[in-house]
């Protein structure tokens, strides 16, 4: 398929285009911002079928996982809708004036929140629906009233084209400005950095690669007028084993685990990297399940070349690691799914060795063996940030829990007490982002309905007029 790339004259008219749709859109009101959300969730969902076996032929994802992306990319969009609805953008502080000086006195203030302006969006690799081009990022910024100019991925470029048709054609349904909604296609180093520099765009978010993401926060950082940039970048999602819980049903933990690393070919961004296991018997055996349970699960081919070259790397690394102890490598030709890795190593040996902290993305963990709860805390600290923390066991308050969960806390955006990283709830309740390396900006979220804060900017209206008063936070 002759898919067209953009130029730097389309680029610059394609951003062009949404700044002059921000005059309008920006200020438009609850209903015009919902309707738009609603309809693209129903013409997504009326090319189910065509789209999901688009994307299949480019993703090797499979029917179903696909339709249930499909499923929550709808649901993230009507979500936001409903949010908008109830006023979640609109939301304001009325501070009525106070007779007197500072600081006991003060005049008449609302702290209101203004729409930022166009929004250059990043498509990711992993989620061809609910993180590429009418995923989470687009929908929390056209909840806010920001224009998106989106950078598709070029793991699924066809889909990402036919998505973005869709767009125009609910964009331009609805009588609103086209520049509301654009596409942008090309090189990612070439267009990416290009759209993040433009200089009427406002902010940019991005789940990917650290490198890539680095090199876009760079651009966004470097402009004469710098822009918040959104990023998710790397995350090895630690899970802590007590001794407690491997006691209680290890051998299910183990199964449910190598599911977890597993699934989707261990390329979600909260697959389990680093598993923290006891040393002695219990944590043998946990192993050992470990392994026996990723050896009898079942792989399929990584999204695009670049991902499994960057997969085979990283494990090489590993394996050549003269402290690691191998539990399973099995070797898999380059036009075969890959297998699952798995070794282990002291706690002493992972944290003096930086090069182990780093993500490599697929279905890949290392174990890391440990004497006690602070040897753990070790761990922890030694990744440095993650978008989720695990810990089993944790049921009783007890000295070394709190501590644990104090450690966890400092390090992840998301602590768990049971299950598994992977599976991330589109709520009020969610936080995914945590420190670097995980993301750039830690105190926001990538999914659930907080995710909207991170398009609108709080401004402080001072003895406001009647007329604007009455306008209950909406931006003018």
């Amino acid at each position: 398929m002759n898919l067209p790339e953009t130029t730097a004259t389309q680029l610059d008219a394609l951003v062009g285009s949404a700044s002059h749709a921000f005059a309008t859109f920006g200020a438009s009101p609850a209903a015009i911002r919902a309707a738009l959300l609603r309809g693209l969730a129903d013409a997504l969902e009326s090319e189910r079928e065509a789209l999901v076996a688009l994307a299949d032929q480019e993703t090797h994802l499979g029917a179903a996982r696909l339709n249930g992306e499909l499923d929550r990319t709808a649901f993230q969009l009507r979500g936001f809708a409903a949010q908008v609805e109830q006023g979640a953008a609109f939301a304001f502080t009325d501070d009525p004036a106070v007779a007197g000086v500072p600081p006991a006195g003060h005049h008449h203030l609302m702290r209101v929140r203004v729409p930022l302006g166009p929004v250059a969006m990043f498509s990711a690799s992993n989620f061809p629906f609910a993180f590429s081009v009418l995923g989470g990022d687009t929908a929390a910024a056209l909840a806010a009233g920001c224009p998106v100019v989106v950078k598709t991925h070029r793991g699924h470029r066809a889909l990402s084209h036919r998505v973005a048709a869709l767009a125009h054609r609910v964009v331009a349904a609805q009588g609103l400005h086209a520049g509301v909604f654009g596409l942008a296609d090309g090189p990612g180093n070439e267009v990416g950095v290009a759209l993040v520099q433009h200089p009427l765009i406002a902010a940019a978010a991005f789940t990917g690669s650290v490198r890539g993401g680095l090199a876009l926060q760079k651009a966004a950082q470097s402009r004469p007028r710098p822009i918040p940039f959104y990023g998710e970048l790397g995350s090895v999602n630690p899970v802590v084993a007590l001794p407690a819980a491997l006691q209680a049903k290890g051998t299910e933990l183990a199964q449910g685990l190598a599911a977890s690393i597993t699934m989707g070919c261990g390329q979600f961004c909260t697959s389990p990297g680093v598993i923290i296991v006891p040393q002695g018997a219990a944590g043998d055996a946990f192993v050992a399940q470990l392994a026996a349970s990723l050896k009898a699960a079942s792989t399929h081919a990584m999204l695009t070349p670049q991902i499994r070259s960057g997969f085979d790397a990283g494990r090489a690394l590993w394996a050549t690691h003269p402290k690691l102890e191998s539990v399973l490598d099995e070797a898999a030709l380059p036009d075969q799914p890959p297998r699952p890795f798995l070794a282990q190593l002291t706690a002493d040996a992972f944290i003096a060795s930086p090069e182990l902290h780093d993500e490599v993305f697929g279905p890949a963990a290392l174990v890391v063996r440990v004497a006690a709860a602070a040897q753990a805390i070790a761990v922890l600290q030694a990744v440095g940030g993650t978008l989720t923390t695990t810990i089993w066991g944790a049921d009783e308050a007890s000295t070394e829990v709190t501590e644990l969960v104090r450690a966890a806390s400092q390090v992840a955006g998301r602590v768990l007490f049971s299950g598994f990283p992977t599976g991330v709830a589109v709520t009020a309740g969610q936080q995914h982002g945590g420190p670097y390396p995980s993301s750039t900006e830690p105190f926001t979220t990538s999914v659930g309905w907080a995710a909207l804060d991170r398009f609108l900017r709080p401004v402080s209206l001072q003895d406001a007029p009647a007329w604007l008063v009455a306008r209950q936070g909406q931006p003018c």
